[in-house]
């Protein structure tokens, strides 16, 4: 469930909008920063593994069936998950690489190999690092998990190509930007990263990728020509 916006949001404007005058005409279009955080965890990292390469509509369906698995839960512990065979999780609609996926998260949570509790205690990196060792879980769903459950300020998600297309377009690039050269771009953002990538996403009318609605972007004004 999501809660309020996060407490940097106004400081993040601000600081964008005086660090990159680019990003001030798209704050202006945009409006106030609308990420908020979400609490869940291992339902979030879940629900990211039954999303990966699937359209919205089939994704939501096998999401649905996945949790009408465990009647009389809002979401099943990770206990309760591991008491299901991959039969039985491929029977709503996951194919066995992601019921085997499923597991392996549900497994290192029961474990103690991932440990929600510390997270506060630990660097965006190192957080990173952790969730990676999860099988199906790469660099951007945690950053993802980061920016949109963690409320994390300062993840840039460098290899999102809707933060590529958004870049080339706004900053007038020949071609999407690689890696390396986006966050050297980014670097005047600091420390409200999370913050320019949400706009930037948004400059574009790009779904978001915390599976929350969005409202639609006011019209951005294009750059007068000097």
């Amino acid at each position: 469930m999501a809660t309020n916006k996060v407490d940097y949001a106004r400081r993040a404007r601000i600081h964008l909008s005086k660090a990159d005058p680019i990003l001030a005409r798209i704050i202006a279009g945009v409006g106030a920063l609308g990420i908020q955080p979400r609490r869940e965890r291992f339902q979030a990292l879940a629900r990211a593994i039954i999303f990966q390469q699937l359209a919205g509509a089939a994704a939501n369906a096998i999401y649905g069936r996945f949790v009408a698995l465990f009647p009389g839960v809002e979401f099943p512990s990770p206990e309760q998950v591991l008491a299901k065979t991959v039969p039985q999780l491929r029977a709503v609609g996951l194919s066995e690489k992601k019921a085997l996926y499923i597991r392996d998260l549900a497994a290192h949570i029961r474990d103690g190999k991932l440990n929600f509790h510390l997270f506060h205690r630990m660097t965006d990196e190192e957080i990173i690092e952790h969730l990676v060792m999860v099988k199906g879980i790469g660099r951007w769903t945690a950053e993802m998990f980061l920016m949109f459950n963690l409320g994390r300020p300062d993840v840039m998600p460098a290899d999102d190509l809707g933060v590529q297309n958004a870049i080339r377009r706004h900053y007038k690039m020949r071609q999407r930007p690689n890696r390396k050269r986006l966050l050297k771009h980014a670097e005047r953002w600091r420390p409200y990263r999370t913050a320019a990538a949400w706009y930037l996403w948004r400059s574009l009318d790009i779904v978001l990728p915390d599976g929350g609605t969005k409202p639609r972007a006011k019209k951005i004004a294009k750059r007068k020509k000097r």
